[in-house]
């Protein structure tokens, strides 16, 4: 279990954003290659595309969702209401480990909303002032319980 968070937080660390990080850590169980993954994933950080909206690291998690349990069939309601149910479970998970849902919120942004697109330099200051490592790991983790209640193989 903990294999898989520590690669999404090794690939925060190194440069990956909350998005990337989380799906590319469990792109495998899904038959994806981490470049399709890293791709995928790329327009959610910074709150999707830096605007600071729905958090990075959640949007990864619910990526994981679409693809454990989304449908292909436009009539298959069940599915439909499965997999957004699933949504909201992770989403309240989420909200209660980290405070918010919102990028803005769990960087502190009251108010404002810098939509600069230029990432910020991943330096030591970086990584100190901002709780995305710990909020990337907490998403990944969430993931990896949700498998062990499913019984599947996270490994």
């Amino acid at each position: 279990m903990e294999e898989r968070v520590a690669r999404a937080v090794e690939l925060f660390k190194s440069g990956y954003n909350c998005s990337q990080s989380v799906v590319a850590a469990f792109a495998d169980l899904y038959g994806y290659t981490e470049e399709q993954a890293l791709k995928m994933s790329s327009s959610f950080g910074g709150g999707i595309g830096r605007m600071r909206e729905t958090c990075g690291a959640a949007c990864g998690m619910f990526l994981l969702a679409g693809l454990q349990t989304g449908t292909t069939d436009p009539k298959d309601k069940a599915g439909k209401i499965a997999n957004y149910k699933l949504v909201q479970d992770l989403a309240a998970v989420f909200r209660e480990r980290n405070g918010a849902l919102s990028c803005g919120e769990l960087l502190g942004y009251k108010g404002t909303n810098p939509n600069e697109p230029v990432p910020e330099d991943r330096t030591e200051q970086y990584y100190a002032k901002r709780p995305c490592v710990k909020i990337v790991e907490e998403a990944a983790r969430i993931w990896n319980e949700y498998l062990e209640t499913q019984n599947l193989d996270s490994k």
